[in-house]
């Protein structure tokens, strides 16, 4: 179906796509077309030929949390068996760990525990920043910030300027979900609201810290809330870049301050920008959403998983609320890979004032991941060597190195090295790439030649044979299995 507006503007990036016509891409464009789109927006933006990723681990220092979201498998009440607190000798552990191999940064999050004091919090920043100079602070998201300022009984700009002066470099994005309300009560009433979550990143980048943005699909939320839930990242990253002096967006079209206040004034009730404030001057701008990154809701081992799957011959159409199984939250509308990559192909074309969009093949696993980067995903994440949160709630996929590495360069990019702030530290382009490099932890199959018969290692799911050593195999190890060798008549 021919859409009802030139894509050609938008892709050339002289007009904005519209809240509109991002639905209308949904609906009515095919999933080729939107790759191709994305794809042409993607390389406009990121001409270089190096796709990037970053050595990262996730360290989730307490499961303690005063919230109960129905998707969440990872918290626990302070009086359950199995809940604790990370010591700071266990975190710097993990972050020797990280070192090890290269890495550059922690993402560190945790449940919302109303028993740690800010003390607390400053003593861990100052203990990584001191010890562990090299490794970047990415953490603490709205949500955690949200419950600071009623832990603490402190506004969110004090809290931020006495974490950064301890070593809190930049925010992750972590609990964004849906921003609409309708949704939110559903599936987080405990959580913080849109609003907060949306005000806790205006003021992480008037302080001038980076953060990154995030979005989960594939439960009881619209389309159209999806939409509405990436229009509130744009309008607010448009007044992320007034902040810093920027007046105008895509086509020299002006920056509608007015606007942007009125349609959020919920995000401006509280954490007022001082009147004397000027934009920080350091090494990076004035903050900003550096990176969106969006996936598929985890339904296996939480609440919100037991809801009833959505059936159109049922419930009719989910996106019009019609039926109140739908409207209520009893119906989830599961997203797969088809989902997921018309929507990242969407976030590209609307996210004109957002550099970079993240593969979730976390998620997603290794293929859909990889196949991100020609649906406008620039950048495949990181090589996390922990992640307890999203696979407390489902399945999810791990990566080395080697394997990012090889993902990108097949994918047709230069697979490069990056930190928090897109900096490019190693571009793999030589013999020495981590993905050239034999892999240690092969299986080896190995050959041998039995009078009229020849085995090959093991059968698929079965124990492979061991090499013991560079020549000699050890038969008990595995089961032979004996294959007519080919074109042998015998």
């Amino acid at each position: 179906m021919p859409l009802s507006f030139n894509i050609d503007p938008i892709l050339e990036g002289r007009q904005r796509l519209t809240d509109a016509q991002a639905l209308e891409l949904h609906r009515t464009a095919s999933l080729h077309d939107l790759g191709e789109w994305a794809r042409v927006v993607s390389d406009r933006l990121h001409p270089e030929d190096h796709r990037t990723y970053v050595i990262d681990r996730n360290i989730n220092y307490t499961n303690v949390c005063t919230a109960k979201c129905t998707f969440c498998g990872f918290r626990r009440d302070h009086d359950n068996s199995d809940s604790y607190v990370l010591s700071f000798d266990t975190i710097g552990k993990k972050i020797e760990e990280l070192i090890s191999i290269g890495g550059t940064q922690i993402l560190m999050q945790g449940g919302m525990n109303d028993r740690l004091p800010i003390e607390w919090y400053e003593d861990l920043l100052r203990f990584i920043s001191t010890n562990y100079p090299t490794i970047h602070i990415h953490a603490f998201s709205p949500p955690e910030f949200v419950e600071f300022e009623r832990f603490f009984q402190m506004d969110v700009r004090d809290i931020l300027r006495r974490f950064k002066a301890v070593g809190l470099k930049t925010v992750p994005g972590g609990g964004g979900e849906i921003f609409a309300p309708r949704v939110r009560k559903r599936i987080g009433s405990t959580k913080c609201s849109g609003d907060d979550w949306l005000r806790i990143m205006r003021v992480c980048h008037e302080e001038g810290m980076n953060t990154s943005c995030t979005m989960m699909i594939g439960h009881i939320e619209t389309v159209q809330e999806r939409i509405d839930h990436m229009s509130s990242l744009r309008d607010m990253q448009d007044y992320a870049a007034w902040v810093g002096g920027q007046r105008s967006t895509v086509g020299s079209e002006a920056i509608d301050l007015e606007r942007i206040q009125k349609l959020h004034a919920g995000v401006f009730e509280k954490s007022i920008l001082p009147a004397d404030h000027r934009p920080p001057t350091a090494d990076h701008s004035t903050g900003r959403y550096e990176a969106f990154i969006h996936w598929p809701f985890q339904r296996e081992n939480v609440p919100l998983g037991r809801a009833k799957e959505f059936d159109p011959e049922i419930h009719g159409d989910f996106d019009t609320l019609e039926n109140e199984d739908v409207a209520r939250g009893r119906v989830v509308r599961s997203a797969g890979a088809e989902e997921y990559l018309r929507t990242l192909a969407i976030a590209r074309l609307f996210f004109d004032n957002i550099p970079s969009l993240q593969s979730s093949w976390v998620t997603m696993g290794p293929k859909i991941g990889q196949l991100a980067l020609c649906f406008g995903a620039n950048d495949m994440g990181g090589a996390m060597m922990e992640e307890n949160v999203v696979s407390a709630a489902g399945t999810t996929y791990r990566l080395a190195v080697r394997e990012l590495c090889r993902l990108i360069r097949e994918a047709g990019w230069i697979p490069a090295q990056r930190d928090q702030y897109y900096n490019i530290i190693k571009r793999w382009d030589g013999p020495d790439s981590p993905d050239f490099q034999p892999d240690p932890d092969a299986h080896i199959r190995s050959v041998e030649t039995l009078a009229d018969k020849t085995w090959i290692g093991a059968a698929p799911g079965l124990d492979d044979v061991v090499v013991t050593d560079k020549t000699t195999l050890d038969p008990e190890s595995a089961r032979k299995l004996a294959l007519t060798v080919l074109g042998d008549d015998r």
